[in-house]
């Protein structure tokens, strides 16, 4: 760079701080003027959130408590509404607000846009494994921009808790096990959501859930106690919401769960201690649904007035459903028992929040009737989540047959296609939960998928998965006993060149509430398949679910297994483009699957026991019933082509930036992507580290006979860790490396840190 370019570059940057430093400014004494006008009342209004509660297109709420919420955003005693929808419906309640309310404050628009609003992309869980940065970002800003243009400017997502046992329903929300992945998803999740313009019409606020521990809930069971150390908290928890605040997510919403006894919402150490004294957050803290009046079911606290005491003390700014703030905290502010300033802090971090998304400029900024219609389900939206969806899926095997062929990918010339399973012909369970913002039975089935690549298809249902009617809230009830379906599967199978299964959970059994004992095929499935391979072993088995699954049998026993997850809106024709190869896959897991659900919770990164390995006596770190070791591990995930890993270089000559570098050879004859994944081990510590940790990966194509030389850094950032008591730390010694295609091999050495 020469000198002028230097002068010029400097000169744009102090320009652009100067100019952001004034904008600050400008916000600040805007809120702080706002604040000064308001009273008591209509601050605490700011902090009171509602459900959408009746039809705004309708008749106005006669009695009851609707007519009190009604009469409540009349006054200007409520800051937000969630589940309100659609242009019309947010324009009407917003021009309600501001123009008959004192002060004219402009509501923010709340709602679950968890992967997608109308079009949707995979589960979060199923997004994960794709290890695509850019593409996850990109599904994220196609959710934003459908919703924006459907009047939501803020999301309750993305979800970053950590979470080892795949019993608990919400891991399809997350981004697995690890937290080193999980953090830089999160980071995409946000980038996608708010982009560089928050007050851009295409951007939404978002939020980081649930801080914290929600994703360690014993036995799996949504809601339960979380009892974790300190050094779990700071090491595998704290990072990605750290990471999320340093990115400047603009919410953040509590847990429902206690942690050392006390509940999220009223937890001082977590909301104010860390996240916004420690961490220097300056957005504001949204309590989960109720979970401020749950904590009289906890015991924390004995009636609603002392919830909204502990809950604003502890650093809550918004009460989700509960009616704490707006029933009792003027009372309790005028009593002494929470200070003016503390609701001042909070109403100010609101405002801010509102400020940022351009509603005091334009309170119907996100009311454009005609972009609701341009933006919802376009032609780049559909391409968007059809893209991310490909690369979600993962190949768990494909095994070299008889005279040398594999199953999979298909080819069109194949004469006799049967598939079989209740979710091969099913267009609403593959959108997955969480999609409360699409329509039923918009996506694209199985079938519908294979019928651009064959006509030579036959189809039989099998068995049905589920019994009923499914929804949001309700139990979802599966056929355990009805096998009548079987004899016309097994004979259409008996005549098939290759068999499809398509197995796996209803969308609607993972999820929030949706915790499972067992991890095996629900119902009658596994009988199924049994049954079918009994007479053809060419089976591919298609796996669709929300959560690892355990599935033994059908690893030693079916040579192709794709794990697709639930891929959203475009879910079929994605599936059937890895099948017939168009599209190579390239997934990866997020999380470990076990072969049996008596090995829960399972992760890549766990600690060495003292007696960890294998001796002739009984006295070792075992089940004496299966094996220590997962079905697939974290990482893994097979590709039509192979590749090879060799030539490990390592330049530890500087200790603050460590070179690793590996040359990757696609070796087959596919071109394919695949996900380099570099691991370490820090050998001897004055804490105890895991067995390996995951501290870098890219993602990259490979033509055959092609290779590429990939470099890592290591940093501190990623060679230190956090004391139980906080304080991030680095040490020098002896660490051991691994690079490769998944947690469990990959070309090794070492490298000793000074």
């Amino acid at each position: 760079m020469t000198r002028v370019s230097l002068v010029f570059f400097f000169a744009m940057a102090t320009f652009m701080a100067a100019a952001q430093n004034a904008k600050q400014v400008k916000m600040e004494a805007f809120i702080d003027s706002l604040l000064q006008k308001m009273t008591l009342e209509e601050k605490v209004g700011q902090m009171n959130q509602y459900n959408g509660f009746w039809d705004v297109t309708g008749p106005v709420p006669a009695n009851g408590d609707a007519k009190m919420k009604y009469e409540n955003l009349r006054k200007g005693l409520v800051g937000s509404v969630l589940n309100v929808k659609g242009t019309a419906n947010v324009r009407k309640l917003q021009e309600m607000v501001v123009k008959e309310s004192r002060l004219g404050i402009p509501l923010i628009f709340g709602f679950d846009v968890i992967h997608g609003q109308k079009t949707l992309a995979p589960i979060p869980l199923g997004e994960a494994a794709s290890w695509d940065l850019q593409a996850i970002e990109r599904s994220s800003r196609v959710a934003a921009t459908e919703a924006a243009a459907m009047g939501i400017n803020w999301t309750f997502a993305p979800m970053v808790d950590i979470s080892r046992d795949a019993r608990w329903g919400r891991v399809m929300e997350g981004a697995g096990e690890d937290t080193y992945l999980g953090a830089k998803i999160g980071v995409a999740r946000v980038k996608g959501f708010q982009g560089n313009d928050l007050s851009a019409p295409n951007t939404i606020a978002a939020t980081a859930k649930h801080f914290a521990g929600y994703g360690f809930a014993e036995a799996g069971r949504d809601y339960n106690t979380v009892d974790v150390g300190t050094a779990t908290l700071y090491n595998v928890i704290f990072p990605p919401f750290k990471a999320l605040v340093e990115n400047d997510v603009k919410t953040v919403m509590n847990s429902f769960n206690i942690l050392n006894g006390v509940p999220g919402t009223g937890n001082k150490f977590l909301q104010r201690d860390i996240l916004k004294d420690k961490w220097h957050f300056n957005g504001f803290v949204i309590s989960d649904w109720g979970s401020g009046m749950e904590m009289i079911a906890h015991g924390f606290a004995k009636d609603l007035e002392q919830v909204a005491e502990l809950s604003a003390n502890a650093g809550s700014d918004m009460d989700m459903e509960s009616y704490a703030y707006v029933t009792h905290l003027a009372q309790l502010v005028q009593k002494g028992k929470v200070s003016m300033a503390v609701v001042d802090d909070a109403v100010k971090r609101i405002l801010r929040v509102k400020y940022e998304l351009g509603l005091f400029d334009d309170p119907y900024r996100y009311c454009d009737a005609q972009r609701e219609k341009d933006m919802i389900g376009n032609a780049d939206q559909m391409a968007a989540v059809l893209d991310v969806a490909k690369k979600s899926i993962v190949l768990l095997r494909n095994e070299t047959l008889a005279g040398g062929k594999k199953l999979l990918p298909l080819s069109k010339t194949q004469q006799k296609i049967v598939v079989i399973g209740a979710l091969a012909n099913d267009r609403n369970s593959p959108l997955g939960s969480w999609r409360i913002g699409s329509d039923d039975s918009s996506g694209v089935s199985v079938l519908d998928g294979l019928k651009k690549y064959s006509g030579a298809i036959t189809y039989a249902k099998g068995a049905d998965l589920v019994i009923g009617k499914t929804d949001f809230i309700n139990e979802v009830k599966i056929n355990e006993t009805d096998k009548s379906g079987f004899k016309q599967a097994v004979q259409l199978a008996k005549t098939a060149e290759v068999v499809i299964m398509v197995l796996g959970e209803h969308g609607f059994q993972s999820g929030e509430g949706r915790s499972r004992s067992k991890l095996d095929l629900p119902g009658v499935q596994q009988e199924l398949l049994e049954a079918v391979y009994k007479v053809n072993k060419n089976i591919v088995l298609v796996l669709m679910n929300g959560r690892p699954l355990a599935i033994p049998w059908a690893d030693e026993h079916i040579p192709a297994i794709l794990e697709t997850w639930q891929l959203g809106t475009q879910s079929g024709n994605a599936i059937a483009d890895v099948l017939f190869g168009a599209y190579n896959p390239s997934g990866k897991l997020p999380m470990t699957f076990p072969r049996s659900v008596g090995q829960v919770p399972i992760y890549y990164n766990h600690m060495s026991t003292g007696r960890p390995n294998p001796i002739d006596l009984v006295f070792w770190s075992h089940y004496g019933d299966v094996s220590n070791k997962p079905l697939y591990p974290f990482g893994y995930g097979l590709s039509y082509t192979s590749f090879r890993y060799s030539g490990l270089k390592i330049d530890d000559s500087n200790p603050a930036a460590i070179k690793v570098a590996v040359t990757v050879t696609n070796t087959g004859k596919y071109a394919g992507e695949e996900v380099a994944q570099l691991y370490i081990r820090d050998k001897v510590a004055s804490v105890v580290r895991p067995v390996k940790e995951l501290k870098g990966f890219s993602k990259f194509s490979l033509n055959p006979g092609e290779s590429k030389e990939v470099v890592f850094t290591l940093t501190d950032q990623e060679l230190g860790f956090y004391t139980a008591e906080g304080v991030f730390i680095t040490e020098p010694g002896e660490f051991g490396v691994m690079v490769g295609g998944s947690s469990d091999s990959g070309v090794t050495g070492v490298f000793v840190r000074k």
